[in-house]
C-alpha cells in the first residue's frame, strides 16, 4: 500500500512523515498530481493561511486531483479546513468536499486554541479500538462549524467540529502526529481501517 503526503505551501509535512516512520509506514512526499493520484491513500497536512494555500494548490493542479480522489483521504488541521466550503480566513473558498463554513474563534477565548482537549461523541473508524478518553493536541484560530458530517466535536468557547467525515474523506482539526500514543493509533486506524 502506497501512502502519499501532499506537499504545498502550508505544510506540516515532516511532522506527519516522522509519525508515519514511527509506524513503519512507507510514504512519498509530492506535489505532483499524477504521482499522488496513484497512491492508495493520501494525507493532506496543514499549518498556515488558507488563501495562500489554495492559491498554491491551484497553481500545482492539486485542487482537481483532490476533488476527484476516490480512495482514503485525510486532511489535518488547515488540510481539513481547506476541504470545507469556505473560510473566514481572508474569505477564501475551499474545496467544498465538506459543507461547513470555517469561522474564526471570538475574542472571548484566547486565540489560537493551543493545547490538549478531549473529543466528544467520537463516531468514526478513525477512533476504533481506543478505549481511553480521546485527548488530542490542537493549534488553530479557526474552526469548522458543526454539521451532519461532524464525526466528533470539541468545546473551546463554543462547540466545533473536531473531525469531519464524508465518503472516503476524513478530516481532523487536531494534530494526530503531535498527539502521542492516541494520535498514533488514529493515524494507524486511517492507514489500516479505511
Amino acid at each position: 500500500m502506497k501512502t502519499g503526503i501532499i506537499r504545498y505551501s502550508a505544510g506540516n509535512v515532516y511532522s506527519v512523515a516522522m509519525a508515519l516512520e514511527r509506524l513503519n509506514v512507507s510514504y512519498i512526499i509530492s506535489d505532483d498530481p499524477e504521482h499522488l493520484h496513484c497512491c492508495d491513500r493520501l494525507i493532506f497536512p496543514g499549518v498556515g493561511e488558507a488563501a495562500s494555500a489554495m492559491k498554491d494548490l491551484d497553481s500545482k493542479g492539486l485542487t482537481s486531483m483532490i476533488k476527484q480522489y476516490n480512495r482514503p483521504f485525510l486532511g489535518i488541521c488547515l488540510g481539513m479546513q481547506i476541504l470545507c466550503r469556505e473560510t473566514e480566513e481572508n474569505n477564501a473558498h475551499g474545496l467544498a468536499i465538506f459543507n461547513p463554513t470555517v469561522k474564526k474563534f471570538q475574542k472571548s477565548v484566547k486565540i489560537p486554541h493551543i493545547g490538549w482537549n478531549t473529543l466528544q461523541n467520537p463516531k468514526s473508524v478513525l477512533f476504533s479500538d481506543i478505549s481511553e478518553e480521546i485527548c488530542v493536541y490542537f493549534v488553530h484560530s479557526y474552526y469548522a462549524e458543526l454539521s451532519k458530517e461532524t464525526s466528533s466535536f470539541c468545546f473551546y468557547g463554543r462547540m466545533f467540529s473536531a473531525s469531519l467525515e464524508k465518503d472516503n474523506y476524513y478530516g481532523v482539526q487536531f494534530h494526530p502526529e503531535k498527539s502521542g500514543r492516541v494520535g498514533s493509533k488514529i493515524l494507524q486506524n486511517f492507514l489500516e481501517k479505511t
